[in-house]
């Protein structure tokens, strides 16, 4: 099952690269550029570039999926397809977890039709967190089981807790990612790298989930297609913006995936079926420590636009991104700073599920320290030359 979830990198790549070159061509004739946005909102000099791209990318993860699932469901007789041969053993678990998929289907287009809207005509940003809230209570409403923190029910006198922080989750990661779509090559490549190292992680569990695996390698793939045409330092630049009608998909993908995903098997030991050490309870935390980049972003930009007095989801150009820009780094030398973060922080978070104690501690440490460094130095910098947000 390793080698098919790896299969679907290229496969999900192979939808995205043109379809984005005709969301390209589609995009030109139909005049779908960047709008200028609520108003209070600051952004770059506009551009005549389409802001489509997300629609390549949503149908380059919801395509495959879609033909999986019927594949699995519909398929009869003697399957001469190698492929699904090596599926076979696992038919009855994609079939138990078939409503679910569909309901994933669902609520990745409400928030691709969202992002779309909001990109042609941008609504009031209370009015679109409402919105994005609703597929995250869908969820935690239709699968009870998709939540976080469910050990603490007993403890709290219910649900309540778990529900509230799992829609919490759903909420700050979407957003996280959807902040992140301020630089060309920005979300799709920071969302590839954490997707990878999920990916990585979930095939190094004891019980590898591969429904996850299998949706994170087409997250991948997806945004490697796309970023042939967003990411081109040097060479004029994006051809193609994500939009939000990629970013809130994505984000809200990843949240659903991390809650999905079962980081502690428990047991006496912590040894996995290799062997090897399992990992204790604070494999939990792996989702924050792959994704602390992204969260450092949301954080700091949300604690920036507060103390200003403005409204923490009114766009401007205060990310961490365009702080490096103004700390003296290219746009591409920016970008490619956060995707080595991403990428750094991501490896440790993989080696977190399966970490004894004193080695949790350590990533842990690691982490924080990564995040205060990059804050130290932007502190730093941003006094001397007198840029204080």
């Amino acid at each position: 099952m390793i080698w098919l979830c790896l299969m679907l990198i290229p496969v999900a790549a192979a939808v995205s690269c043109p379809l984005t070159a005709a969301m390209i061509r589609l995009g030109h004739r139909l005049k779908t550029f960047d709008s200028a946005g609520v108003p209070g909102q600051v952004k770059a000099p506009a551009r005549k570039v389409p802001n489509t791209g997300g629609v390549a990318i949503f149908w380059a993860i919801v395509a495959p999926i879609a033909a999986g699932l019927a594949a699995a469901n519909f398929a009869k007789g003697d399957v001469g397809n190698s492929v699904l041969q090596a599926l076979t053993p696992h038919l009855p678990g994609i079939r138990e977890q078939t409503p679910l998929a569909l309901l994933l289907l669902g609520c990745m287009a409400v928030l691709h039709v969202l992002g779309l809207i909001d990109d042609r005509r941008p609504m009031g940003p209370w009015v679109k967190l409402a919105v994005m809230a609703a597929p995250a209570v869908a969820v935690v409403g239709l699968f009870p089981e998709t939540r976080l923190l469910t050990m603490v029910d007993s403890y709290v006198g219910g649900r309540w807790l778990s529900v509230l922080a799992t829609v919490l989750w759903f909420l700050v990661v979407t957003n996280a990612m959807n902040f992140m779509d301020n630089m060309d090559g920005l979300s799709a490549g920071v969302a590839a790298t954490a997707g990878a190292c999920f990916l990585a992680a979930t095939m190094v569990q004891p019980q590898p989930q591969w429904f996850v695996g299998a949706v994170l390698a087409l997250i991948v793939g997806a945004c490697i297609g796309f970023l042939v045409f967003n990411f081109r330092p040097g060479r004029g630049g994006a051809r193609i913006f994500m939009g939000d009608g990629g970013s809130l998909v994505l984000g809200f993908l990843l949240a659903f995936l991390t809650v999905r995903t079962t980081y502690y098997h428990g047991g006496e030991g912590m040894v996995g079926k290799d062997g090897g050490p399992s990992g204790g309870w604070y494999g939990v935390f792996m989702p924050l420590v792959v994704l602390a980049v992204p969260m450092y972003d949301f954080i700091s930009v949300c604690v920036i636009r507060i103390s200003q007095g403005r409204s923490p989801f009114v766009g401007d150009r205060q990310h961490l991104s365009h702080r490096l820009v103004g700390l003296g780094l290219s746009e591409g030398s920016a970008v490619g700073v956060i995707y080595g973060l991403t990428a750094v922080t991501g490896l440790s978070g993989i080696l977190l599920s399966r970490a004894l104690e004193w080695q949790a501690v350590l990533i842990g440490v690691q982490t924080l320290v990564i995040l205060l460094v990059v804050a130290m130095f932007e502190y730093s910098r941003s006094h001397k030359t007198g840029d204080v947000p």
